[in-house]
């Protein structure tokens, strides 16, 4: 890594624009991110959920958010995909139930 960690802001910022594939709406904004950490080093540790859990696109979401990443420089992005509590439309905000006609 090179220079600072990036701040969990810095951090949000870049997820917004790694989008569900099936959705094509943000995982923050669908509310898919139930938690984040950054450590001192670098290390971004990534708690999400999928909208289902058998949703064949996990891979790709988590390597968008590994590239996603690579513009903070950071040393090394964990994802750890989560079922618990599970995902409820209810998680969106108003912007992706806007988007998906649910506002």
């Amino acid at each position: 890594m090179t220079g600072p960690a990036p701040t969990k802001a810095e951090v949000v910022d870049v997820l917004r624009e790694v989008m569900d594939p099936e959705l094509g709406v943000d995982i923050v904004s669908l509310g898919l991110v139930y938690s984040l950490d950054v450590t001192d080093d670098g290390v971004v540790d990534v708690t999400m959920t999928l909208t289902t859990p058998g949703c064949p696109l996990h891979a790709i979401i988590g390597r968008s958010i590994e590239r996603a990443m690579l513009p903070l420089g950071v040393s090394d992005v964990r994802v750890q995909l989560v079922f618990s509590p599970p995902w409820d439309p209810r998680m969106m905000n108003d912007y992706a139930r806007e988007e998906l006609g649910m506002g």
